[in-house]
């Protein structure tokens, strides 16, 4: 039970930074639902959604990597460094110089024949550029601060970027104004320059706060050494290249949705049904802060628990506490979806000149079950793929996602044409579903755990049932869906307070 604590102890650190930099995320969202238009956040989904798929290529697979040969060559763990860093600089300088020398190419694409908006676009472009290349650099020094038991440094450092977002955010959008409308000092300079309600500024103040973690970062940075292990690089490019595939697979589950909504509709709707899809999309914001809480605790842990006798027990207890905490906070998510819609997009409907005017965003919730039990899939997945690191197996993540990512594709451009971005969502939780069940088959064959699957599976059936029950049958209900919450987290502590209650005496 100690370990479980340990390990308990350890994502909840990295998950109170995960969910203050998320919450910060939440907090802006609503401003930029209610400051930009709603194509405007279209243009932000769409371009994020091409960056996540990036961010994957320029890491190479080296985070896992990097982990995976600490524990191989504890004896050596300065050359495991300089190896993977010296990897992701040399794919992101390589990156960037092919964007630079292809830029006017990859801003149209990005601008998909929206001509009057061809210098905005190669401005969010540049920034864009600037972002996924310093946030490239940042990946192996982060992943140095997990791996040395520092929770601490990384939180910090990540809330200063979100923080530093948040202010840029607030200053661009409502402080310049402010300044210019007041006659306040250099309020005439900045009326020369200052373009109301554009989502360049938000481009810009990630780019900046990037910067700034690069800054915070330079004691680990500085620590790398152009000295590389020939042998050693060679076995990491073995182990990292399936991971490589497999991350850029998920990413493309992740994100591609969302740019193929933005080819593939009528541009009259493309910017708008991307914008109401991307915004309903943060309303599960709560259980993906979970899920990546819990990857940064779990995968340093796995890795260095590996050698322990009784790991296949510690990893199956594990996932039956990671299967009954996701399952509530769908269930907590669908009760309250209503009072989280108003939160971020505002209310449902308002009168203007005796007319009732609908709000758009809100004809999107729809997407919200399907993702929330997509995430769900996608953490459980997360929990399983310990087999095939533990054991040097990484080809199977490559076949898994890869998996993922054909019916991606595949679904997205057969059906979005004719449903749009429900669609989208229901791909997403289907193809997640896939992996899920694919890596338990083949991880049972390959490297057996014990998981408690009739326990897992009855937790994750009923609150599939309560979700239902919530959102479609009672029509969002408040008091009914928090009453089913109640009922469902009893349950889950009336099943399991023998062991909760060792855990929480100890």
């Amino acid at each position: 039970m100690s370990t479980i604590k340990k390990f308990a102890g350890q994502t909840a650190i990295y998950g109170l930074s995960t969910i203050i930099s998320r919450m910060i995320y939440f907090v802006l969202t609503p401003i930029y639902t209610r400051t930009l238009p709603v194509n405007a956040n279209g243009v932000f989904t769409s371009v994020y959604g091409s960056a996540s798929i990036i961010n994957a290529i320029l890491a190479f697979g080296m985070e896992t990597t990097y982990f995976r040969y600490l524990q191989k060559r504890s004896d050596n763990k300065q050359q495991v460094y300089n190896n993977a860093f010296g990897v992701v600089i040399m794919v992101s300088v390589i990156f960037l110089v092919f964007c630079v020398l292809f830029l006017n190419p990859i801003v149209n694409y990005m601008q998909a024949g929206v001509a009057k908006d061809h210098a905005d676009y190669i401005f969010y472009v540049k920034c864009f550029l600037v972002i996924l290349v310093l946030d490239a650099f940042c990946v192996i020094p982060f992943a140095r601060i997990r791996a040395e038991g520092r929770p601490i440094k990384y939180a910090i450092i990540k809330c200063s970027n979100i923080g530093l977002v948040m202010m840029l955010n607030l200053f661009f959008l409502f402080g310049v104004p402010f300044i210019i409308n007041h006659h306040l000092p250099s309020g005439a300079w900045m009326a020369g320059w200052y373009r109301p309600n554009w989502v360049g500024y938000v481009f810009l103040a990630n780019a900046i706060a990037s910067g700034l973690t690069i800054l915070l970062l330079l004691p680990e940075i500085l620590q790398m050494k152009l000295k590389f292990d020939g042998a050693m690089l060679s076995e990491m490019f073995a182990y990292s290249w399936p991971i490589l595939i497999a991350n850029i697979s998920f990413i493309i589950n992740e994100s591609l949705d969302k740019v193929m909504l933005k080819q593939m509709l009528p541009q009259s709707i493309a910017d708008t049904h991307v914008g109401i899809y991307g915004t309903c999309a943060k309303i599960a914001l709560f259980l993906s802060i979970f899920v990546q809480a819990f990857r940064l605790g779990a995968e340093p842990f796995f890795f260095s628990h590996a050698k322990n006798k009784n790991s296949g027990e510690t990893y199956a207890r594990i996932m039956t506490y990671f299967v009954i905490m996701v399952a509530i906070i769908c269930v907590a998510l669908i009760a309250n979806v209503d009072i989280l819609a108003t939160l971020i997009v505002g209310k449902e409907t308002h009168e203007v000149k005796h007319h009732i005017v609908y709000n758009p965003f809100w004809q999107g919730l729809g997407v919200v079950p399907p993702l929330l039990f997509g995430y769900l899939s996608l953490g459980i997945y997360m929990n399983l793929s310990v087999w095939y690191k533990l054991s040097d197996q990484t080809r199977y993540g490559l076949y898994i996602s890869g998996v993922g990512a054909v019916l991606t594709v595949i679904l997205n451009w057969l059906l979005i044409p004719k449903y749009s971005y429900m669609a989208s969502a229901w791909i997403s939780f289907a193809a997640y579903a896939t992996m899920m069940v694919l890596s338990y088959l083949w991880g049972q064959k390959n490297y057996p755990i014990p998981y408690n699957l009739k326990k897992n599976l009855a937790y994750i059936i009923v609150s599939v049932l309560f979700v239902f029950l919530s959102f479609s049958v009672f029509k969002r209900n408040i008091f009914v869906g928090n009453g089913l919450l109640l009922l469902f987290a009893a349950g889950a502590y009336y099943f399991e307070r023998k062991e909760l209650k060792a855990i929480f005496k100890r």
